[in-house]
């Protein structure tokens, strides 16, 4: 099965502690859990048009989630941190936003 850039690099990460990654060039990703690391940073290369130095991945379990008498999880879901190489220009996307 063929993957594309869009179906890797599934939304980005907004929040507090994302953010202050931004300044060190850090990029937060939610991504497709059979992603891998040189996926991940073929599809931002592709998707962005900035070249890659790192990527960072991590698991993440999914949150217990209640709705009254039915209980239940979230889905599981990988998360990928990016850096980008040094002197590389920032991601358009998340300009304006630290």
């Amino acid at each position: 099965m063929i993957k594309t850039a869009q179906d890797i690099i599934i939304k980005p990460i907004i929040t507090e502690r994302s953010m202050e990654g931004l300044q060190m060039g850090k990029y937060t990703f939610k991504v497709a859990k059979n992603a891998n690391k040189i996926e991940i940073a073929q599809a931002v290369q592709e998707l962005f048009g900035v070249k890659v130095a790192k990527v960072n991945t991590m698991n993440c379990k999914g949150r217990f989630k209640r709705m009254g008498k039915t209980a239940g999880y979230k889905p599981d879901w990988k998360k990928a941190i990016v850096t980008l190489a040094e002197g590389e220009k920032t991601i358009e996307f998340f300009d304006g936003m630290f």
